[in-house]
């Protein structure tokens, strides 16, 4: 094993998106089926996987890239910005604390080491056709909620249900269309039957990967609901518990030494912790100060700015506190300045590219990020999946096959790539002029007040809000893009405003145009993809900030549902990231390629970490000399 103070392992592609989840906050997987015997019509395993490979056999020990023996105990604590007023991390309202999904198992697992591979927890075995018109789950009969009841098939059942009835309404709808029932069998199997005119794609991980709840909690009060902020926790059976809190200061959790399935073999050497601290700060200078005075002790760094100029203070230097680059081998997030395509005046692709031409990379870069991003412009930045010029080979293949469906210029101009500007000064004059040039053929003209007005006599207005909590960076960041919309003739405003007002804003999408990480990149196909890119939940679904619907964009999702093997995927999922960049509702901004992480020096972790997951919550661990070693020199509070 080796100690955090290793050397930065060699870059790798960013990707800060977390390959979407079944419950749609990141990009639903594509899995297939592997390892598996037959009984009459029937595929029995005990993992899923779409395309038959499941790298770890029946009876594996432990997953590949954790130390089985990690010694358990210590202490993780970490800094949120901001505030929290619920418990609950699933209600639509709200501000929910942080962490608080960790304590609730689900049927089924996914790995860091691959895409689309998904393992037994609550389930034993899973059995399904080939059709996957159907699953059954068998579960085991050890597992337990940590009020000692038995988590039952009834159980998995409740809870899908307050997912449909009570859940965002982007995944209750989708959800809703593909399971058509689910039912338990006996105490512990559980059946869920799916919509057979839908797609098979995402059916099964959807349904396994819903976090499951004690029935008998919320049923013993009917003032319990799923989709309402509450300061009391449902009862769960995952790895860790709550154990205090401090509304808008602290939250505890503690490890269960109960916990039923700690020897599982997807769960050996994770889950180290006894307690995971969370300490909320108003803002990222006061949280980094609490850091440097040993208030928490591990940070994952965000800020450029903080990670190149402010890593030299007395602990530092006295090598009490280290830092690590570590390679992460997700695609980067697609994140950056979103147009709410809901506006009229963001309507004409030609003034959103005109816009665009105002926010200087290349400035920001080097003035706020130290130099430490890299310009993004694809969706799947730097993995075999980008698309580059004009299509060819088998994403042209696939492209021509969806007929009328695809623009003509998609055959013809290559694959949209970033604008370049002068770093040297915050506005490229020759940027703005082909901007107002765009602006101009819009039917914006510059008039009373140097302000762009369209024929109606309506001004051209953008209003960018943004968290108080965001790191100064990125604030600065929205503010001199928005000092560059002025000197085009733009009356914009960046709004700086509470987090529990911005929350509010993002979810009712009362924004002109937002900074926001929300969509997430794809390795693999699924219904994640609609939920973030698809046009039937595009009016309000949070997971598409944008409210991109695009007929062209749905035409290859669904196209990809339909793909059978690994290649034809590849094609499509090519093609989604060019349709994408296409329909341009997203200005790139930079991403960098490792993890940065900072700590007090008792945290260790395994050798290899896996290619698409830091893993410091579930698999590093505390090494218990270096932990009394800081506390005897006064290091720690």
């Amino acid at each position: 094993m080796k100690s955090p103070r290793s050397t930065a392992r060699a870059k790798a592609v960013d990707m800060r998106p977390r390959l979407l989840t079944a419950m749609g906050v990141s990009v639903a997987l594509i899995l297939g089926a592997a390892g598996m015997t037959r009984a009459q019509e029937a595929i029995e395993s005990h993992g899923y996987s779409y395309f038959g490979n499941l790298d770890y056999p029946q009876g594996f020990e432990h997953l590949d890239y954790v130390n089985p023996d990690a010694p358990k105990g210590g202490e993780l604590s970490l800094a949120a910005s901001g505030t929290f007023d619920s418990l609950n991390p699933y209600s639509r309202k709200g501000r929910a604390g942080a962490l608080t999904t960790i304590q609730y198992d689900r049927l089924i697992e996914g790995t860091d080491d691959s895409v689309g591979q998904y393992y037994g927890v609550l389930a034993e075995r899973i059995e399904y056709d080939e059709t996957r018109d159907w699953v059954i789950f068998h579960m085991r009969p050890e597992a337990t909620f940590w009020d000692g009841t038995p988590v039952t098939a009834e159980d998995v059942v409740y809870s899908h249900r307050l997912f449909i009835e009570q859940g965002l309404p982007s995944y209750a709808q989708a959800v809703g269309r593909m399971v058509t029932s689910a039912e338990a069998l006996d105490d512990h199997t559980v059946k869920f039957t799916f919509n057979p005119e839908l797609t098979k794609r995402s059916r099964i991980e959807t349904v396994g990967s819903t976090p499951v709840f004690s029935k008998a909690w919320f049923e013993a009060d009917e003032s319990r609901r799923l989709d309402e902020p509450r300061l009391e926790v449902a009862v769960g059976s995952g790895p860790y518990k709550l154990e205090s809190y401090d509304i808008n200061r602290r939250i505890v959790y503690q490890r269960r030494d109960d916990y039923w399935g700690k020897d599982l073999p997807i769960n050996r050497g994770k889950f180290n912790y006894d307690t995971i601290r969370v300490e909320y700060f108003a803002d990222q200078t006061a949280a980094f100060e609490a850091f440097k005075a040993g208030e928490y002790t591990m940070r994952v760094e965000s800020d450029p700015k903080l990670w190149a100029t402010s890593y030299d203070f007395p602990k530092m230097r006295d090598g009490i506190v280290v830092r690590d680059e570590i390679a992460d081998g997700s695609p980067p997030d697609p994140s950056g300045f979103v147009f709410n395509l809901g506006r009229p005046q963001l309507q004409d692709k030609s003034v959103r590219e005109a816009l665009a031409l105002a926010f200087n990379f290349e400035w920001a870069n080097e003035s706020l990020m130290f130099g430490l991003n890299s310009q993004r412009s694809s969706f799947v930045e730097g993995t075999h999946l980008q698309a580059d010029g004009l299509p060819q080979g088998a994403e042209l293949e696939f492209l021509q096959g969806l007929g009328d469906a695809v623009p003509a210029e998609i055959f013809e101009t290559p694959a949209r790539v970033s604008h370049e500007s002068e770093a040297g000064r915050i506005n490229d004059r020759r940027n703005l002029r082909q901007a107002s040039r765009l602006l101009q053929e819009a039917g914006w003209e510059v008039g009373d007040g140097n302000l762009r007005r369209n024929a109606q006599g309506v001004t051209l207005r953008i209003n960018i809000p943004y968290p108080s909590s965001i790191p100064t960076s990125i604030s600065t960041m929205i503010e001199t893009y928005v000092q560059n919309l002025r000197a085009l003739g733009v009356d914009a405003t960046a709004e700086k405003v509470d987090p529990a007002q911005y929350t509010l804003r993002e979810r009712e999408r009362d924004y002109d145009m937002v900074y926001s990480t929300r969509y997430g990149a794809f390795l693999s196909t699924g219904g994640g993809l609609s939920q973030m890119y698809g046009s039937k939940e595009a009016e309000f679904s949070l997971f598409n900030p944008a409210g991109l619907a695009s007929p062209f964009v749905d035409a290859i999702i669904d196209a990809s549902f339909e793909t059978t093997n690994q290649e034809e995927q590849d094609a499509a999922l090519m093609a989604l990231d060019r349709a994408l960049r296409h329909e341009f509702f997203v200005i790139p901004v930079g991403y960098v390629a490792d993890y940065w992480v900072a700590y007090y020096d008792m945290y260790e972790y395994p050798e290899n970490l896996p290619p698409y997951g830091l893993g410091y919550l579930e698999y590093w661990w505390v090494n218990p000399d270096k932990a009394a070693d800081l506390k005897a020199k006064g290091a720690l509070r």
